[in-house]
């Protein structure tokens, strides 16, 4: 009746069926090894991102590491300064001079060494971002904006703002009713 190669349409769909079933766990394998090599590679490149954070955070940490120690200083330093104007308007050649000097000195290659480096403000255009501006003087004779006094000197370490410089800074006479008409 039926010839081997006969094959009733029930068993050809069962066959089919087994066939295909046959392949897709081969294909839902091969899937779900991509799957866990992509998870794998993401974790690879998660970690060797945390490693690159975690080394520039601990080199920022020691470099920074001694600014809270560096505000606390200038505080003392501020006071030295002012010990050293009173002696030098009592006499530039007297010892106390001279050693407050040599320790004003050693100060200043202490922070040098440090990292710590001065804002230079005196004549220069006042920046919000380094000086803080305590009062303004008319001036004509300077660009509006200069700074014309430092009340308190202010500091950085290598490229971070410990303390902004105090500063009195030139402005122009505003415009009166008059000038304007």
């Amino acid at each position: 009746m039926n010839e081997p190669n006969d094959i009733p349409a029930e068993e050809v769909d069962a066959a089919s069926v087994a066939e295909t079933t046959a392949l897709d766990p081969l294909e839902a394998a091969l899937a779900e090894v991509t799957q866990w090599k992509d998870l794998a590679y993401r974790n690879a490149a998660e970690l060797d991102n945390f490693r690159k954070r975690a080394t520039r955070e601990s080199q920022e940490a020691r470099a920074y590491a001694n600014a809270d120690l560096m505000r606390s200083l200038f505080p003392i330093l501020d006071n030295f300064e002012m010990g050293l104007e009173a002696a030098r308007a009592e006499s530039e050649k007297s010892m106390i001079f001279m050693g407050m000097s040599m320790v004003q000195r050693q100060i200043a290659d202490f922070l040098r060494d440090m990292g710590v480096m001065e804002i230079e403000a005196l004549g220069k255009p006042f920046d919000p971002n380094l000086h803080e501006a305590l009062s303004q003087e008319v001036r004509t004779d300077l660009p509006e904006g200069t700074i014309l006094r430092v009340s308190r000197r202010g500091y950085k370490l290598k490229d971070r703002l410990l303390r902004a410089a105090s500063v009195v800074v030139s402005s122009h006479a505003p415009a009166t009713a008059e000038t304007a008409a």
